[in-house]
């Protein structure tokens, strides 16, 4: 009797997937243009988006090393240790966000000097 009531449900299962129509796959293709932004067709380009990229990630990680260093100020509970810890977080995410500043400040002070845009670089070709 126990063996009945344990293939009853397992029989259910069985008897409904048996009756279910095979589905037949069907070949399906799906295009993904490149977007125009992203197509690269020369050093100076991708260089400039590289600058870019690298800018705003060392930004952002300025920005989170700054807001774990508030938190963990926060929930030091008074222990000194942990106060200095968070102090020098908080004190090195403020120097890498100047840091980073000053590097864009930098590269457009010399792009300006130099005549060059340093995010849109372009480099001579030869011609044909």
């Amino acid at each position: 009797m126990k063996l009945i009531k344990k293939l009853s449900p397992l029989s259910g299962i069985v008897a409904f997937l048996s009756l279910a129509s095979p589905a037949f796959a069907q070949e399906i293709s799906i295009v993904v243009p490149t977007p125009a932004i992203l197509k690269i067709t020369d050093l100076g380009q991708f260089i400039s988006a590289i600058l870019a990229a690298v800018l705003v990630i060392a930004t952002l990680a300025a920005f989170v090393f700054l807001l774990l260093g508030g938190l963990s100020w926060i929930t030091s509970g008074g222990d000194k240790a942990a106060v200095e810890g968070a102090q020098k977080r908080i004190q090195a995410a403020i120097i890498g966000l100047f840091v980073v500043f000053a590097a864009w400040a930098i590269m457009l002070v010399i792009g300006r000097f130099l005549g060059v845009n340093p995010f849109e670089l372009t480099f001579p070709t030869a011609a044909p």
